[in-house]
């Protein structure tokens, strides 16, 4: 099946928000942590610092490691994405045309963040 540009861009804001939203949103901290080890560690200045580790080995370290890796989360989440696109799609039109314009939302409230912080 051929996408139009308008489709391809569409699909893309719309891979762009749901990775952001699985990987980091405190929303779907849930989901993510079975799979993460929390490391408290104090920096030079003595504030603390938690970091989120995959843990090791098994199905949670797996699926943990791919949590934790931006790249690899948006390569699951735009086959999910054309995958109900091409089977589901009086679904997935609807959710895809959301996803994108949360996507231009965050992307221009991360815009709009960066230029009053200069």
């Amino acid at each position: 099946m051929k996408l139009t540009v308008l489709e391809l861009i569409i699909m893309g804001l719309a891979v762009f928000r749901l990775t952001h939203l699985i990987v980091f949103d405190k929303i779907t901290e849930f989901i993510r942590s079975p799979f993460f080890n929390e490391i408290t560690e104090a920096d030079e200045n003595g504030l603390e610092e938690v970091y989120l580790v995959p843990k090791e080995g098994g199905i949670r370290g797996f699926i943990g490691e791919l949590l934790s890796c931006y790249w690899c989360t948006g390569m699951w989440m735009a086959f999910f994405c054309y995958a109900g696109f091409i089977f589901y799609p009086a679904v997935f039109q609807p959710f895809l045309a959301i996803m994108a314009v949360a996507g231009i939302g965050a992307i221009l409230e991360s815009a709009i963040q960066n230029w009053k912080s200069q």
